[in-house]
């Protein structure tokens, strides 16, 4: 718990700042090994070995996608996130002025129960609405409902470009939920920018629609809601401080939490979780369908908006919802989707930016065959991602102190819940 909190202090980022100005992740020097793991699963050279030592270092804020593959693979525990709000949620939890609202994503219901000794993918949504409750949030709303409208938006535009292809953007279309992702197109392939979906991520939509939509119905003042992004992702802090996310008004986004830091709060407020009773999620901006949990697994996005795009353009129903062919963990895989009365829909997945480059130099050559590409920065996706639980599996006792190393664990890729 000490040492938890002496990450927590490291520092926080201004609100009124460009994102891209500073670094979200670190390495400590003192505890850095240089044993380039770091270096190695880093895919854009942010982070380098440095001086005859050899020791790591983020040199420039702007060539990191803020993905923490760094981090969650270090095995010294040497990186930490250099940007915590936990502080601020709890402040703001306590103030009887501010009406708290908390917007888990998929991924973090399959992870969070880690901290608290259940085995690795565990779903435990209902006793993470519950601690959320506990710790005083006043609206249970959730990422799955935005999952499911981005399913809606991304669909309906591939079917535009599909359709009219010359009075639409161009094919093919990428996805654009993965904040680390749309952070490498536009610093490494601007010019593929249109080739980004123009709907915004889920959470992007949540923390709009939570201080318009939610607003209203609940009859809340939105100037009074403070809105909590909780995220298995670092790079989602980057996203939730862009500029143009305030749709509403108001930043849409206040702050972002990753699934550790939730872990800590939990632990810090006293809340037995493993011993909740399941809770759900509060109405208006709270249910979801199966096609929305899949989002946190690599190829999830993919085949949710498949489902709709081969209903609209065949105007048949789906048989068997389970598009399995678009289901990947590693590396790049290709289906090629017949739909009645339209003909093949060709599609890629692609899972982690070594191979997301290789997509990216067919597209930007003109030699891609795909109308759809999804994109997850993490290697299998969200559930892998950079603000998940690092599973400490590996203790030694010295001279009486414990020592715990980072053994980092692949988490299975979690499952559609119908």
């Amino acid at each position: 718990m000490q040492e938890m909190e002496k990450v927590m202090m490291k520092g926080s980022a201004p609100l009124d700042v460009d994102p891209g100005s500073f670094s979200f992740v670190q390495v400590d020097q003192e505890k850095c090994q240089a044993c380039g793991t770091c270096v190695d699963v880093c895919k854009t050279g942010a982070i380098q070995a440095q001086g005859a030592e050899g020791k790591s270092k983020v040199l420039d804020p702007a060539a990191c996608v803020n993905c923490g593959q760094c981090l969650v693979n270090c095995p010294y525990g040497a990186i930490y996130e250099e940007v915590s709000y936990v502080d601020a949620v709890f402040a703001a939890l306590k103030d009887p002025n501010t009406v708290c609202v908390s917007m888990p994503a998929p991924a973090v219901r399959y992870a969070l129960g880690e901290a608290f000794g259940l085995p690795a993918g565990t779903h435990v949504g209902g006793k993470m609405h519950a601690a959320l409750r506990k710790l005083g949030f006043k609206f249970i709303w959730d990422n799955e409902f935005t999952a499911d409208v981005t399913i809606m938006e991304e669909g309906t535009e591939l079917i535009n470009r599909v359709k009219h292809p010359s009075h639409h953007a161009p094919l093919p279309q990428f996805t654009s939920c993965c904040p680390g992702w749309v952070k490498f197109v536009e610093a490494y392939y601007p010019e593929l920018i249109p080739n980004l979906s123009s709907a915004k991520s889920p959470i992007g939509m949540l923390g709009s629609l939570a201080k318009t939509y939610g607003a209203q119905q609940t009859k809340t003042d939105p100037a009074k809601m403070f809105t909590v992004s909780i995220m298995p992702c670092i790079a989602k802090k980057f996203e939730g401080l862009r500029p143009e996310l305030a749709a509403s008004g108001h930043r849409d986004t206040d702050v972002t939490i990753t699934t550790r830091e939730l872990a800590y709060m939990i632990k810090k407020a006293g809340i037995d979780f493993k011993n909740l009773k399941d809770d759900p999620a509060d109405p208006i901006l709270g249910e979801a369908t199966g096609a929305a949990t899949i989002f946190g697994t690599s190829g999830g996005v993919m085949e949710a908006a498949l489902r709709l795009a081969y209903e609209v353009l065949s105007g048949e129903k789906l048989k068997d919802v389970d598009i399995k062919a678009v289901r990947t963990h590693e590396g790049i895989k290709s289906a090629s989707i017949d739909v009645p009365h339209f003909g093949k829909v060709n599609v890629a997945v692609a899972s982690g930016l070594d191979n997301a480059k290789k997509l990216c130099d067919e597209v930007k050559a003109g030699k891609s065959k795909y109308h759809f590409i999804e994109i997850m920065t993490c290697p299998g996706g969200c559930i892998n991602g950079g603000g998940q639980i690092i599973n400490p599996s590996v203790r030694e006792a010295e001279n009486g102190h414990s020592k715990i190393f980072a053994a980092i664990n692949k988490r299975l890729a979690m499952k559609a819940q119908a």
